[in-house]
């Protein structure tokens, strides 16, 4: 009989710490009732204390999921537990993840205290917690570099505490596979609670080394039945340990007797939807959804998959919902295509809001051979701009070699029309001169990145912007087959962010 190995979702709490990728409460509950459709256990929705935005999204999502646990994150303070507690109210089955800094880095340095003091201050946070609810998950940060003996006194004592699940995060994703396994197994064999199932282990993997995935996985193989992960492996710096690629490697192996509860088909349509709504594309070579995943361009390689699938794929790509007969979208291509792309890139909309991205279809349909999923997704996420308070109008430029770049722009604020035009060093240089001609602020432009969505030259751009303002960062986004277009769409994404 295989084991349950429980799926414990952080793409809308550490995942959404990536900056520039912050998502609003609607779009996180989007997310979620995806994340519910996909089969995670536990969707960890945010950090109430931290700010009102993540207080609110953590209620809403309470309200908008039904089955799978919702758990909020606190420190090991009373005042963010009885944040967490508030905001949890309405979840049908709640968790509160609460913890600290094990290592000794952290001890001397963060908390400038002793290992007795943080011991009792993790038991007293657990006990707390537990007059609020009866699920409560232990993290001890750093715990990849926490000395063995002292991490099993701590998860020792925390579990006779109460904590129905304990979390062993390698905060820093500095240990190898085998060190993680043994650190796992360790606390496995020497934390009574664990063996008796009064609570269980859980994996939480950084991937600043490339062994976020490599690293969970040795935690299961070593007692872990708990794995905590992201869609598409986002998370703070590297990231951290992939949904997908956890969640496929065992059920391409079937023989280590691991289940999870996941619908594999409804993998790619995840990431995708975590992609678009969060402005972050996945890289081609990612596994199990990059473009490139199922890919083959070797002669050897094309022989071979031709002949039997089997020589060089390991999984059916429709075991992750990619349709290997996608309909190619072209000029002539009806609602009823365009709707079905969209639903297999993880957008269901009808009405007024089909039509409305049916008809920037039609038009970038007439610039391009083809529509591209990405191009698909780009023209979905764009009716989120219709609510902004600033919205471009029009804008032309003229540029040439051996000629001053000069654009004229016409912007909509709190729609009311202006109109500038200004000369620059190239003309996405004129456009945003021209724009702030009309929005009369300091800003300064920190980051501005122009990336291609596939390869031709009729292609949208994507660009990504950051813009400081009032010594607060704001991160932009833009898209267009015409690229300074695109940079001016990221700069007044930005400014619309400003508080």
């Amino acid at each position: 009989m295989s084991d349950r190995l429980y799926i414990f979702d952080t793409t809308l709490r550490d995942g959404e710490q990536v900056p520039g990728c912050q998502l609003n409460t609607i779009e996180k509950i989007q997310v979620a009732r995806q994340l519910e459709s996909l089969g995670v256990d536990v969707i960890e929705a945010g950090f109430p204390v931290s700010s009102p935005g993540d207080f609110s999204s953590v209620v809403e999502i309470s309200k908008a999921v039904t089955w799978p646990v919702i758990c909020a994150l606190t420190r090991a303070v009373e005042k963010d537990i009885d944040c967490a507690a508030e905001a949890l109210q309405y979840a049908k089955r709640k968790r509160i993840h609460t913890g600290i800094g094990t290592s000794d880095s952290h001890i001397r340095y963060k908390f400038h205290s002793n290992q007795e003091e943080i011991l009792e201050r993790a038991v007293a946070a657990v006990k707390y917690a537990r007059r609020y609810v009866d699920d409560v998950e232990f993290y001890a940060e750093d715990a990849g570099r926490t000395d063995n003996e002292y991490l099993a006194r701590v998860i020792d004592a925390v579990t006779k505490a109460g904590a129905t699940v304990c979390n062993i995060p390698d905060t820093t994703g500095f240990r190898l596979p085998n060190e993680y396994q043994e650190k796992i197994a360790y606390l496995y064999e020497h934390v009574d609670a664990f063996a008796a199932g009064k609570s269980i282990l859980s994996t939480h993997c950084h991937n600043d080394l490339g062994m976020a995935t490599a690293n969970t996985v040795a935690g299961v193989l070593g007692g872990a039945r708990q794995v905590e992960v992201t869609v598409n492996g986002i998370g703070e710096r590297a990231g951290n340990t992939s949904l997908e690629e956890v969640t496929m490697i065992f059920k391409t192996h079937p023989d280590l007797n691991i289940e999870t509860n996941i619908n594999t088909t409804k993998i790619y349509a995840t990431s995708r939807m975590v992609s678009s709504l969060m402005n972050m594309p996945v890289q081609s070579n990612k596994a199990i959804v990059g473009r490139n995943a199922f890919a083959h361009s070797s002669g050897i390689h094309q022989d071979g998959v031709l002949k039997n699938a089997s020589t060089y794929e390991i999984m059916d790509p429709k075991e992750v919902g990619i349709d290997d007969n996608a309909i190619v979208l072209t000029a002539r291509s009806g609602r009823a295509a365009l709707k079905h792309r969209l639903h297999v890139n993880g957008v269901d909309i009808d009405g007024e809001k089909l039509d409305a991205v049916y008809e920037a279809f039609l038009r970038l349909a007439d610039k391009k051979k083809e529509v591209t999923d990405d191009d698909v997704l780009v023209l979905a996420g764009a009716h989120r701009a219709d609510t902004h308070n600033v919205k471009l109008e029009y804008l032309q430029v003229t540029t040439g070699m051996g000629v001053r770049s000069v654009a004229s722009i016409g912007l909509l604020v709190a729609n009311e029309h202006f109109e500038a035009a200004a000369t620059g060093n190239g003309p996405v240089d004129a456009a945003i001169k021209a724009l702030k001609c009309i929005i009369r602020r300091e800003m300064i432009i920190k980051e501005f990145t122009i990336q291609a969505i596939s390869k031709g030259s009729d292609d949208m751009g994507k660009v990504h912007m950051q813009v400081e303002y009032d010594n607060h960062l704001y991160y932009g986004f833009g898209a267009n087959t015409d690229i300074v277009t695109a940079s001016v769409e990221a700069y007044i994404d930005c400014i619309n962010k400003f508080r």
